[in-house]
């Protein structure tokens, strides 16, 4: 029973680890293939610059309720300024 448990366990951080993984940064692809990233897994973390990570999503969907999604651009390695989705905001967007 114990092995079993401690097997879950270490499973469970292997999923955790790879999940967390950031892959290169945005100005190292196209703007396209930024913005596909978020599309296909719909909340992704990614480097934006030296030593700076963001979480950008699909939609609202993605953010908690207590979110709100906001546009966000990023530098791409054919666009500086280029549309990716969303980052979650906290609070209310009525302003």
């Amino acid at each position: 029973m114990m092995r079993s448990v401690l097997t879950f366990l270490a499973l469970g951080l292997m999923i955790a680890a790879a999940t967390a993984q950031v892959g290169p940064p945005t100005s190292q692809r196209t703007c396209g293939a930024n913005r596909q990233l978020v599309m296909r897994d719909g909340a992704v973390v990614l480097d934006t610059g030296p030593m700076t990570y963001a979480r950008f999503v699909r939609s609202g969907a993605e953010c908690t309720v207590d979110q709100f999604p906001e546009p966000a651009w990023v530098p791409s390695s054919n666009n500086p300024q280029c549309f990716i989705g969303y980052r979650c905001k906290d609070g209310s967007d009525d302003s």
